[in-house]
Formats: structure tokens, C-alpha cells, sequence
């Protein structure tokens, strides 16, 4: 169960992959420091307790880790050579 920051979360990081992905086509390019900025807000909007993990894709703005995590398929991350 997602906490509602959690939740917009994932709402902001879909939008940021969807975003990413018309880019190609885009004329003019958009700017995505609007995007970045709404996650970097939700990520300090984060309870103490929310899981270690999460943080750590977010701290080191690995934005697909994140969203994969908060989708439930945790077993799809990559493993980085921080070992996360």
C-alpha cells in the first residue's frame, strides 16, 4: 500500500518517462527541470520511515529505479555498482 506522497510519486515519475519518450519528437525540446524539481519536492515530502531503498534511488536521482519500485517490480532493477 503506497502512502499518498508515494503515490504522486509514482504519478511524477510516469509523467517524467512519458516525457522522456516524446522528446525525440518534440520541436521545440521541453524543459524537464520543472518535472525534476515536483520530484525532488515529493522525495523531502517523505515520511522518516519510508523504505531506505526508495530514498537511495531518489537521493542519487536513479528516477527508473524508483519508479519500478513503487510499481512492485523491484525484481527489474539493475543492480548498480553502489549495489543498489
Amino acid at each position: 500500500m503506497k502512502t499518498p506522497v508515494e503515490q504522486q510519486l509514482l504519478d511524477a515519475l510516469a509523467e517524467l518517462d512519458n516525457a522522456i519518450k516524446a522528446i525525440a519528437t518534440a520541436n521545440p525540446k521541453p524543459s524537464l527541470l520543472p518535472q525534476f524539481a515536483r520530484i525532488d519536492e515529493l522525495a523531502e515530502q517523505l515520511p522518516s520511515d519510508a523504505d531506505q531503498e526508495l530514498r537511495h534511488f531518489l537521493q542519487h536521482k536513479s528516477y527508473e529505479k524508483a519508479r519500478l519500485f513503487l510499481e512492485g517490480r523491484v525484481k527489474e532493477n539493475a543492480k548498480g555498482s553502489c549495489g543498489h
